[in-house]
């Protein structure tokens, strides 16, 4: 197919999304690349167009804490529940972080793969057995010698962050018993273009599947996704559940629902891709003449969690710390440092009444539920939040 892959959006310079600057850095030189996204039209894959190696994104620095978050450690808690009802032996986590999933299950029984060392420290001085090692068929093999095969693998945001996705699912073949399961979560592409969430592209995101291109890699390695459930996590997930073709599983029926649901939408087309862009240029000029319209009335913003996904949205829009005073943000390892590329200061989390904040830029979106109802106090006494999704607006008691 002529001109298979085609870029449809531009999201201009970038940083690396969580090369959070020290002070003592402050005047040195970025490195920063081209964000830009592209479809493939014959696999239907959505991926960002450069890529940096998995050294480069995820090593002993590494900041994100999956147990910061009161809403994810619920959530992989209720999902742990779950999965104890399968009786599982043996659980393999892709990506354990800090060990917020593999915590809810009998150190015994799990084994955890994280290559970022510093994360990986955390559960393995609390006895749990993980390998501070990036999945590879060559780590799925030497996994095998010691703990034979497992019948249950998990995997929440990571799979997306890996290129070589036929590396990735050989590995699985490699380590996954012939009746196990394998369960990915990842952002919703079709949330995502729904919702006009542009920032879930960024330099470790390479992918944001849809079941349509994920099944297609899959099925090259003889795997399959025989369920998917719909979730609210990160402004729009999927869990997809997953199998060995040879195994006997019937297909669910949320896999023909959600085949006719994407491809309802246009994810196999490209108008759907370019009518995106268009939504995310337009988002840009809102957001800007937001934050310009409050400060034209000398009003204080700051913003509320110094995520990765803030920075492609502040780059993009050119919002720096003209424009927002600081930062709060919970995690340590982000703290006293300042954002990527547009330099604005990060402080441990603040009163926001004390601070006579006028608006708050939210920056962890995806968990605006649980951030409102910690700042009801600060909404009752008129305080405002900013949001760039769906669309760009205020939002107050």
């Amino acid at each position: 197919m002529k001109n298979k892959i085609i870029n449809f959006l531009d999201l201009g310079n970038q940083p690396l999304a969580n090369s959070y600057i020290k002070n003592k850095n402050i005047n040195k030189k970025e490195r920063k690349y081209r964000l830009i996204i592209c479809f493939n039209k014959r696999n239907k894959l959505v991926s960002i167009k450069n890529t940096f190696s998995s050294k480069d994104m995820f090593d002993d620095q590494y900041p994100y804490r999956s147990s910061t978050s009161k809403t994810m450690s619920f959530h992989l808690k209720k999902l742990a529940r779950d999965i104890k009802k399968l009786r599982p032996e043996k659980i393999l986590e892709i990506g354990s972080n800090d060990g917020c999933f593999i915590k809810n299950f009998d150190k015994k029984k799990t084994i955890g793969v994280e290559p970022c060392s510093n994360v990986e420290r955390i559960t393995n001085k609390k006895g749990y057995n993980t390998y501070s090692e990036y999945w590879s068929p060559k780590l799925a093999k030497k996994i095998l010698k010691k703990h034979k095969k497992v019948n249950l693998i998990f995997s929440s945001n990571t799979i997306s962050h890996i290129e070589n996705l036929d590396e990735v699912f050989k590995a699985i073949n490699i380590i996954l018993d012939e009746k196990g399961i394998f369960i990915i979560e990842d952002p919703s592409l079709l949330e995502c273009l729904k919702k006009n969430t542009y920032d879930q592209f960024y330099n470790e995101h390479i992918y944001v599947f849809s079941y349509l291109s994920l099944n297609k890699a899959l099925k090259k390695h003889n795997l399959e996704i025989f369920k998917i459930e719909e979730l609210k996590i990160h402004g729009g997930s999927n869990r997809y559940f997953i199998k060995k073709i040879k195994n006997n599983i019937k297909l669910h029926k949320s896999i023909k629902f959600h085949k006719n649901k994407e491809e309802k939408y246009g994810l196999k087309n490209l108008k759907t891709y370019v009518d995106f862009a268009k939504r995310v240029k337009n988002s840009k000029k809102k957001l800007l003449s937001i934050f310009r319209n409050c400060k034209k009335n000398n009003k204080k913003i700051v913003g509320y969690g110094a995520t990765a996904k803030s920075v492609t949205v502040l780059n993009y829009c050119n919002i720096n710390n003209s424009m927002i005073d600081y930062f709060i943000d919970t995690t340590l390892d982000k703290q006293n440092k300042y954002t990527p590329g547009t330099k604005i200061p990060i402080k441990g989390y603040s009163d926001l009444i004390n601070d006579k904040v006028d608006y708050v830029f939210l920056g962890a979106w995806n968990f605006k539920k649980e951030i409102f109802n910690k700042e009801k106090k600060y909404l009752k006494n008129g305080g405002k939040f900013i949001v760039h999704t769906p669309y760009p607006k205020i939002i107050s008691k």
